[in-house]
């Protein structure tokens, strides 16, 4: 299995995330933030020094976590395609061709389809969008995240257990209805509080998932631990209080303890990382 991982919660700054993968082995990166910017807020200058900074360590980016959906359709869209623009353009400088992004706060399922489908017709050739099942959106559950998938074909699913547990979602059924269009997974767990937990400490099934994502030819796991504040956080959680777990010291020991837990699930698994 090869890691991945959101590092911009163990640092903002890139110079931090850099250390952070290396030091846990990780060799991808789903950039998300920088320097308190957002991906789609970057500039393509500061995109290719990013690039450089990368290549020189020896990682590589996975896919753009963008935050591309993810707010009322019927506020200004064209604003957001010309956000998704600048993101196609940036994935090429930085060798990616991976994009997550959302459906929409909206019970319309009409609505949220003909957004989504937008975006695939901006989107180059060869770029896979995924969608990540998220808390509020057309999409929360494995029925609407079903008819995301029957829809548009094109579009691939992110499988993110501790979103599921917080829409009160057996992961075991998601897993069963989704799996097929599955394209990689984010390693977040929850309790049935719904506080975020480490991989496989809470009843997302984390050990159960990933192994059978391992069965499918999955070969990609972003960890996304969500385990103290961060950069960005409210902004992810559409503004929302996000129950954590108050144990750890800093975001950079969060972070460890993150990918020390799904390390360690790996190791139940027997699986080589």
């Amino acid at each position: 299995m090869k890691l991945c991982a959101f590092a911009d919660e163990a640092s903002n700054e890139l110079s931090g995330q850099i250390e952070a993968l290396k030091r846990n082995g990780a060799t991808l990166l789903e950039i998300r933030g920088v320097d308190g910017e957002n991906i789609k807020d970057i500039s393509h200058t500061k995109i290719q020094k990013i690039k450089d900074e990368l290549d020189k360590n020896g990682l590589k980016v996975w896919s753009l976590g963008s935050p591309m959906g993810k707010n009322d359709p019927e506020n200004d869209f064209n604003a957001q395609l010309r956000d998704f623009e600048h993101l196609m353009e940036s994935a090429q400088i930085l060798g990616c061709d991976r994009i997550r992004l959302f459906s929409f706060f909206t019970k319309d399922e009409r609505l949220a389809l003909n957004r989504l489908e937008a975006f695939l017709k901006v989107a180059p050739k060869g770029m896979v969008l995924c969608h990540e099942n998220e808390k509020g959106i057309f999409g929360d559950t494995w029925q609407s995240c079903e008819k995301i998938h029957k829809a548009l074909p094109e579009i691939k699913s992110v499988f993110d257990p501790a979103n599921f547990v917080q829409c009160g979602v057996d992961t075991k059924e998601a897993w069963a209805n989704l799996n097929m269009y599955v394209d990689y997974m984010h390693i977040k767990d929850a309790q049935k509080s719904k506080v975020v937990v480490p991989c496989g400490m809470g009843i997302g099934n984390l050990e159960y998932l990933i192994g059978e994502y391992a069965k499918k030819g999955g070969k990609v796991l972003t960890l996304e631990p969500h385990l103290m504040e961060f950069c960005g956080l409210s902004d992810l959680e559409n503004g929302e209080s996000l129950s954590m777990t108050p144990i750890y010291s800093d975001t950079n020991v969060a972070f460890d303890s993150g990918m020390n837990a799904l390390k360690s699930t790996l190791d139940k698994l027997n699986l080589q990382y």
